[in-house]
């Protein structure tokens, strides 16, 4: 069964990732719009911008106010991503040096810990609850599930079948849910800097205001 459960969050992660690029090439089908301002700025800045010094909290309004809650994403996300090279190195599978399984349980264990703290926080004030859907709250739990299932199976007991089944679940979800940010956030950032470094807008230059 357990072998079974392995190819199957192999196939899951195909199915996903073939989605993915279908429903990335599928917004190339709105056609490009035409840029006919001349340009003001170099886009491989824009894009370089975009990915680094445009990710800083001090770029962003909101980040620059909640600092923690920007903090707890950052931890969050770093625990997703080692969770997920935790799980490919069991479904491949590969073989981690002690080390390297040390690093990734710390990094899964604040990510689960933020990933939790993020989810009550969203169910404790009332503003956020209005502003959520039923996929926040099961994209969320979905992930929490997987980090802190990978976690202990990487250092308690010997969880595979049950981490390889709700691998294969929030596999499979990523594509029609709010999970699926994790793959477009890297495209909406890349036009984004595309198109915001060919106006000059982006990176700032020390004659610009800071807003």
């Amino acid at each position: 069964m357990e072998t079974v459960l392995r190819y199957g969050v192999i196939a899951a992660f195909i199915i996903s990732t073939v989605v993915l690029i279908i429903l990335v090439l599928r917004t190339l089908s709105f056609g490009k719009r035409s840029l006919n301002a001349v340009p003001r700025g170099n886009w491989k800045k824009g894009v370089f911008y975009a990915f680094g010094q445009g990710m800083m909290p001090w770029e962003k309004e909101s980040a620059k106010n909640h600092l923690i809650t920007y903090m707890g994403g950052f931890c969050y996300h770093f625990g997703i991503f080692a969770a997920f090279f935790y799980l490919f190195s069991l479904a491949i599978p590969f073989t981690c040096g002690k080390v390297v399984i040390n690093i990734l349980q710390v990094l899964m264990a604040a990510g689960a810990v933020c990933g939790l703290g993020l989810l009550l926080k969203r169910s404790l004030k009332q503003f956020m609850r209005s502003l959520s859907c039923p996929d926040d709250f099961i994209a969320n739990l979905l992930v929490d599930l997987f980090i802190v299932l990978s976690f202990l199976n990487s250092s308690l007991i010997n969880l595979k079948p049950i981490l390889f089944s709700v691998s294969i679940v929030m596999l499979l979800y990523i594509p029609i849910g709010k999970i699926r940010h994790c793959f477009f956030f890297f495209y909406s950032r890349i036009l984004f800097g595309h198109f915001f470094g060919r106006r000059g807008v982006f990176p700032r230059s020390q004659h610009q205001f800071k807003v």
